[in-house]
């Protein structure tokens, strides 16, 4: 009786441990409320990355993340003012979902120049301090007067006295040169043509990668966009967001969930009803598999302190190996004598499934030989999960499943008798013929292939949300939130000295139109250097005994007690020691559109410093990006950022790691096949080995570029591969004779799985399903062609109905 204890002790303590995994997993999920981590670059070696611009980059996103345009535009202002507050309105009623943006009083528009006024006399535009140098008084007499007796001087900021010479207006109008939109009657707009477009900023206040958030709001805008309409037939709407493009995608999966998913599974659930007439093998193989996630979500938990999402992704495609565990023993067990119990079997069956179990454990450990932390979590999350899928295939399905319980049907014993129609390879005029064309036509279609790791091709945004973005991008002139310099240095003043070296730099990109302009702190609050040369140089060209302010007055006919008082009003705003800094700037109301600028102090990997960004508008043309890049070229402190090109970089390494993986995988599986099958081992490493030639000839001939996800799913068609020639061979030494009904289902689910991805809309899921339905389709058709079995065995243990 002994013999049969120690099974049913392990399948308790078995059971044990899968109850502590439940435990465990409802912990994280439902009590501790955790989040997978999406950011890409916690996948990089620790030492490559930079918390300041991490920071820095969270920031700007972060930003722009919560913020949500809506631009009303109409014929004329009433009908985009009407149209506006029709909209807004609506929105109005759920501010729990959405923040509107104030509208602006007069009072409050003064309020924003307050902080600056004070300190007139240290701001001063380029253009500005290079007129104080060369123009003679009488210009600048000339142009005290014109601001006085001249309706047509431009916009006047409090009265005439304390901006004789305009200087202070001239720098408020360059400030708002950096933004089209401008205020009106209490809201904001722009123009385009005569037609105007009143600027809705509303923020989330939900998070707007949150399905919730999502489903929320994105019916409450077609609801303010219908009341809009009814106001004014003709109103155009153009909306911009995260949570619109989060939104769409959403929608997408999930059309593609009811389709794809649900056609996929209903596909398997049918193939193996005919294949065993029974749900029961379904359900074990999916508990199999999600004894397996459970396992690998737990323990890298516990190891890494965070899970990322592209390791769910990975992790969780690569234990679908798993189910060819379940699948050759439910065959096999079928196959079997009844006679034979299935504690017996499991121990005829034990060397087949311990090597493909060690075979798709070499692949993977492959991976957690990298520099990369990404890789080596997925590594450890795929391992884990094939370990546990095979522990509860051994443990449990021998218990589960008596002689008797599982029968043979017609649809199994068809499956098994199409095997011998499939031709053997060997020395013969056929066999060379199709192998040179095969060579022809991988040769030819790898020499065409391109690599293509740009992020952006993974992305299908809407038509209609990429076109409104575009053209919202246009009328407001926005910086980007992907492309921007970081300046770092050890104090405030070090920093906003270091942008306007910068900007020194910028300038010249600005006259030749690579960029638009910028933006940063160092706008509003020159450094104190930059302040002090300004005051300095006004105190100097106009505030001189002998300088235009004397000429002025005798052209107004005012004495020397009002050069006097003019002289000390002027100097009244920014005198020494009251200078503008970015601390006191913050704290003003017009800070508001500029303090994503502003980081202050951060710890860096060297200390505690500070940093800034200074935000580029008009960053159009991809091929000017180099430019960019050179200008903050030998300037002390300064970095370009270019996040698109950054994750790029990094998807580009994965992809290359990835690649070399695959390769060393395939000649460690090698070593380890060779242990058992000697000579023949090329047999089983064939079919995946000349899979993965054709998926990469197809890329070639059909110009698709080869990504990331198209390796990550050579590695599973390796995995997968290396499965079937394994059972074939184990056939051809065992005679099982349901080793090719094994194959047959375990390729129709991995098709039915991951194949139909490839109608997927979303790139990398149809990068991933294009490559398994491809290598799948390809390893099924030849695997048996490698075969040692003589045809004349084949049809004598072909399965009888």
């Amino acid at each position: 009786m002994s013999k049969f204890v120690w099974p049913k002790r392990m399948a308790l303590v078995w059971a044990l441990v899968v109850g502590l995994l439940l435990a465990h997993n409802g912990y994280l999920w439902l009590v501790k409320g955790v989040v997978p981590d999406t950011d890409i670059l916690a996948l990089l070696p620790v030492e490559q990355r930079d918390p300041v611009l991490q920071q820095a980059f969270t920031h700007m996103v972060d930003a722009a993340q919560q913020r949500l345009i809506v631009m009303v535009g109409a014929d004329d202002w009433d009908q985009a003012r009407a149209a506006a507050d029709s909209y807004s309105a609506v929105l109005a009623k759920h501010p729990e979902l959405l923040q509107s943006s104030v509208k602006l009083s007069a009072q409050s528009q003064q309020d924003w120049l307050a902080p600056a006024q004070q300190m007139r006399l240290g701001l001063l535009t380029p253009a500005q301090q290079q007129a104080l140098r060369e123009q003679p008084a009488k210009y600048w007499a000339d142009s005290a007067l014109q601001q006085l007796y001249s309706p047509f001087s431009g916009p006047k900021l409090g009265a005439w006295q304390d901006d004789p010479f305009g200087l202070f207006s001239g720098w408020v109008q360059a400030r708002a040169q950096e933004t089209p939109v401008r205020p009106r009657d209490g809201y904001l707009f722009v123009e385009e043509k005569g037609r105007p477009y009143i600027v809705l900023l509303l923020n989330l206040r939900q998070p707007a990668f949150s399905m919730a958030t999502q489903q929320a709001l994105l019916p409450l805008l077609e609801q303010a966009a219908t009341a809009a309409r009814h106001t004014v037939p003709s109103v155009e709407l153009i909306r911009a967001g995260v949570v619109l493009h989060a939104g769409a995608g959403s929608a997408q999966a999930s059309r593609e969930m009811s389709t794809i998913g649900i056609g996929s599974l209903l596909g398997i659930v049918l193939l193996m009803w005919l294949t065993f007439r029974s749900l029961r093998p379904i359900a074990m193989i999916v508990l199999s598999i999600g004894v397996g996630c459970l396992a690998a979500f737990s323990l890298c938990w516990i190891i890494f302190g965070q899970v990322h999402l592209l390791t769910l992704v990975f992790g969780a495609s690569l234990i679908g190996v798993a189910q060819d565990y379940g699948i050759y023993f439910l065959c096999s067990r079928v196959a079997a004598d009844q006679s034979l119990n299935s504690q017996q079997l499991l121990r005829r069956l034990m060397p087949g499934l311990t090597l493909t179990l060690a075979a798709a454990v070499i692949g993977y450990i492959g991976l957690a030989l990298t520099p990369f932390p990404g890789l080596r979590q997925m590594a450890l999350f795929s391992v884990l999960g094939l370990v546990f899928a095979w522990l509860t295939v051994i443990f449990w399905f021998p218990a589960l499943l008596k002689p008797a319980t599982l029968k043979s049907s017609s649809f199994a014993g068809w499956i098994g008798r199409t095997r011998r129609h499939w031709p053997l390879l060997g020395w013969n005029r056929a066999s060379l013929l199709a192998a040179v064309l095969f060579a022809a036509f991988a040769s030819i279609g790898i020499a065409r292939l391109q690599v293509n790791d740009d992020i952006r091709s993974l992305q299908t945004p809407p038509k209609e949300l990429l076109a409104e973005q575009i053209k919202l991008g246009k009328l407001l002139d926005a910086p980007t939130p992907v492309q921007f310099y970081l300046v770092r240095g050890a104090s405030a003043e070090q920093v906003l000295q270091r942008e306007e070296a910068l900007k020194l730099k910028l300038e010249p990109l600005v006259a030749r139109h690579i960029i638009s302009g910028y933006q940063a702190m160092s706008n509003w609050t020159p450094s104190l250097q930059a302040q002090n040369a300004n005051r300095a140089l006004v105190s100097q060209a106009l505030l001189g005994d002998d300088g235009p302010l004397k000429m002025l007055a005798a052209q107004l006919g005012e004495d020397a007690g009002w050069v006097t008082q003019m002289r000390n009003r002027a100097l009244a705003g920014g005198s020494a020691g009251h200078e503008l800094t970015p601390a006191e700037f913050l704290k003003s109301a017009a800070s508001e559109p500029s303090r994503h600028l502003w980081l202050g102090q951060v710890t860096g990997a060297q200390g505690n410093v500070y940093a800034s960004i200074v935000a580029l508008r008009g960053v159009n043309n991809y091929a000017d990006l180099p430019i960019l890049k050179r200008a903050a070229d030998q300037l002390d402190g300064v970095q370009w950022v270019d996040k698109v090109s950054e994750i790029s970089s990094v998807l580009g390494h994965y992809r290359q790691y990835m690649g070399w993986v695959l390769l060393c995988a395939y000649a460690a599986i090698y070593l380890l096949l060779f242990m058992r099958y000697r000579l023949a081992a090329w047999r089983v490493l064939a079919s995946p080995a000349l899979a993965t030639l054709a998926i990469l000839a197809v890329l070639g001939w059909s110009g698709q570029p080869l990504q990331l996800f198209h390796v990550l799913a050579l590695m599973l068609v390796l995995g997968l591969g290396v499965d079937y020639g394994i059972f074939l061979q184990e056939q051809g030494m065992q005679r099982d004779r349901f080793a090719w009904l094994t194959v047959g289902l375990s390729a129709a689910s991995a098709l039915l799985s991951f194949g139909l991805l490839a109608l997927s809309g979303t790139p990398p899921l149809h990068a991933f399903g294009l490559t398994m339905l491809i290598g799948i389709a390809v390893v099924w058709m030849i695997a048996p062609c490698f075969s040692q079995d003589s045809q004349q065995e084949e049809e004598k243990n072909a399965i009888t109905s």
